[in-house]
């Protein structure tokens, strides 16, 4: 009778604090997270979106939360070397194919999450649970139109563009090593163009690139201020800098094609604190959290069905998430890591200091 009472409160403290969406969590998972105490957050989106993340799923459950904001790649290298004793819970954020090369490496653990009944397409989740989307992000180019004004060179409009010889040393793109937008450049191109051309297609590519960044909206914060006039990233990382002021950045969805982020959460196998983290899966698909992402100036599109995406996107009609291709998934998952090794056995001596790891 007693554990049934302190079911029952659980359940009542929860529907009046919390809201409908959080009331769909069971009473059960929300009490064994809360004898868990703790849980322990990497995060590969943008810091202050992983802040407010923390600070709210806190409030809302009183568990305390510490965190960690990290690059994919950063998260990938720590959990494979920490493999079956991760020194975190959960990871939030950023995009898929490395929760993909996780998954297959077996360093997450599959949940079967209730709140994902919420999502728009079967692809915004693994089939087994290793992984859950949270938001949808499109792959383009971000441009300083005065720069390009100022050395009288038109935006370019295709990714067969970007190749030519006026934009050697103007364009920044993320480290693939590091960054999770850079392998899916890579992905992007093995689909596009199949293997080998995608790997020719990089190294003409790479005679170009002025700087390989840690991180992948790495190009994206120095576009407005000149240092990078041709940036690739996620456009939403170019609406979070034109917001900031910086309206002499122009936003381009290549003509010739591109794909999309699916950016994530997931557990990790072997953490310490289980059932904490599957209430910040529960939590991760809500309102609750995925619209805190606005006020954060993350402004992804949302990939819920009871959340509203950021209203700041309105402003730029042009960034349409259904002008992507049919993203292989399955193919991202097997083969990332094997087309990666590929990439940097085709650059050869050129993979040089450019790619920042700091």
């Amino acid at each position: 009778m007693k554990k049934l009472f302190s079911l029952l409160l659980v359940a009542v403290m929860l529907t009046a604090c919390v809201g409908i969406a959080s009331a769909e969590i069971s009473p059960e998972l929300i009490q064994a997270a809360q004898e868990d105490g703790e849980l322990i957050v990497y995060g590969s989106c943008e810091e202050p979106y992983l802040i407010a993340a923390a600070k709210h799923f806190e409030e809302l459950y009183g568990i305390k939360v510490q965190y960690q904001r990290l690059s994919t790649g950063e998260v990938q290298a720590k959990i494979s070397e920490e493999k079956g004793n991760p020194s975190a819970d959960v990871w939030f954020g950023g995009t898929n194919d490395p929760y993909n090369e996780s998954a297959a490496a077996g360093l997450l653990e599959a949940y079967e999450a209730e709140n994902a009944s919420h999502l728009l397409k079967d692809y915004y989740r693994d089939p087994d649970g290793y992984w859950y989307g949270i938001y949808q992000g499109i792959l383009g180019f971000m441009v300083n139109t005065e720069e390009l004004e100022r050395l009288n060179l038109e935006a370019p409009k295709t990714w067969d563009d970007l190749l030519k010889d006026e934009y050697k040393d103007l364009i920044w793109l993320s480290n693939p090593n590091t960054a999770g937008t850079a392998k899916l450049v890579i992905n992007t191109m093995v689909q596009m163009r199949g293997h080998d051309a995608a790997m020719e297609y990089l190294v003409a590519l790479d005679k170009n690139i002025a700087q390989y960044t840690k991180s992948g909206s790495g190009p994206s914060k120095n576009v407005g201020v000149g240092q990078c006039v041709i940036g690739i990233g996620f456009l939403h990382d170019g609406v979070y800098q034109i917001l900031q002021g910086y309206d002499n950045i122009g936003l381009i969805i290549p003509e010739d094609g591109t794909s999309f982020e699916i950016g994530s959460t997931a557990i990790f196998e072997g953490c310490e604190h289980e059932n904490a983290a599957k209430l910040w899966i529960e939590y991760a698909l809500s309102p609750e959290c995925v619209e805190l992402a606005d006020d954060a100036g993350s402004y992804q599109f949302l990939v819920i069905d009871n959340a509203e995406t950021p209203a700041a996107l309105q402003a730029f009609p042009e960034l349409d998430p259904t002008k992507t291709i049919d993203y292989d998934f399955a193919d991202a998952k097997a083969n990332t890591s094997k087309y990666v090794n590929d990439y940097f056995e085709a650059l050869g001596a050129a993979a040089d200091d450019r790619f920042k790891t700091e």
